[in-house]
């Protein structure tokens, strides 16, 4: 019997590079060797604010973005996390179990509130919402990259904080930590992740970006001082762009500077744009015969796939916590 996995992504911002090499290339993959559950997480969107319509729009094409990419509905579930409701009332009982001192030891509650006012409580809440997505469904194990992993661990302390007190319901899932060469830094920034919520576009290359764009983008890119085109900690801007270039055509680091070996950074540049465009092309093509209506009704599948095992799941821990059911 397959293993369980489950991820997801958020409906707002761009999707881009690092969120398909990072995360989607990968799950294309692992839907092969396990039971898979994809989700489009629009609850932890909303944990800051959303316009109503374009929250509509981005669900309808992060939806479409994994059916691109090549993840098969047949193979797996995709749905809607909001379609589900048991996600929410699993978070609300993992908040009576988990400590504030737990959610304010979060470092990505911390990155993302620096300096803000007005901060949610659904945003400091967020751990426990993503750890009710995850145990929901009897999850085994979590593919994410390692700033994700804190929130996994969180989890599992949950998990089997509330087996102990209430016997055993949760599958204790385990973190599914991708190479470091999948962590995808900003165009802009090599020190920081690429970031759909960037202020800059500059930072990223959007799934939906034409070809024009990506160049621009890329001619913009930051690179580090000197010429020589190195693949070396010391230049981690030029690092950044040789992963790009690596994942998405599956040459290896080193026969890329060996490519590119006589020429300059503008050379180099220029064939990095040609990569991505002719990875997106296609990809962007395939997304356009898709009909938000065909997507609703895949998304819609995907739910009904899933809501059994999550109303089991809640009916097993009502009973464990002396709901009158």
């Amino acid at each position: 019997m397959k293993q369980r996995i489950f991820s997801g992504i958020q409906p707002s911002g761009n999707l881009h590079l690092g969120n398909y090499l990072g995360a989607i290339k990968n799950w294309v993959k692992l839907q092969d060797e396990y039971d898979s559950v994809f989700c489009v997480v629009d609850l932890h969107a909303i944990t800051v604010p959303q316009d109503p319509k374009e929250l509509k729009k981005k669900t309808i094409e992060v939806a479409k973005v994994y059916l691109a990419s090549g993840i098969d509905p047949e193979k797996c579930a995709i749905f809607i996390q909001s379609h589900i409701p048991e996600h929410t009332e699993l978070a609300w009982i993992l908040n009576t179990i988990a400590k504030i001192s737990e959610m304010e030891r979060m470092t990505q509650f911390k990155d993302k509130t620096e300096n803000k006012e007005g901060v949610s409580v659904g945003l400091f809440d967020y751990p426990a919402l993503m750890a009710a997505d995850i145990i929901l469904y009897d999850t085994q194990v979590v593919p994410v990259g390692e700033d994700q992993v804190q929130h996994i661990e969180l989890t599992r302390t949950l998990a089997k904080r509330f087996n102990s007190k209430f016997g055993e319901t949760f599958v204790i899932p385990k973190p599914y930590v991708q190479k470091e060469g999948m962590r995808i830094m900003g165009l802009d920034d090599p020190t920081k992740k690429m970031s759909k919520s960037a202020s800059s576009e500059y930072n990223y290359i959007s799934l939906t970006d034409d070809a024009e764009t990506v160049k621009r983008k890329i001619k913009k890119a930051v690179t580090d001082s000197g010429k020589e085109i190195i693949y070396s900690d010391e230049k981690p801007a030029f690092k950044n762009l040789i992963n790009i270039y690596s994942l998405l055509t599956g040459k290896k680091p080193e026969e890329i500077v060996k490519m590119y070996a006589d020429k300059n950074y503008s050379d180099f540049k220029t064939g990095l744009a040609e990569v991505i465009i002719n990875f997106l092309t296609p990809l962007q093509e395939k997304m356009n015969t898709l009909t938000d209506e065909k997507v609703l009704e895949i998304l819609k599948a995907g739910a009904d796939k899933v809501r059994p095992l999550a109303q089991a799941k809640m009916m097993e821990i009502k009973k464990k916590l002396g709901f009158i059911l």
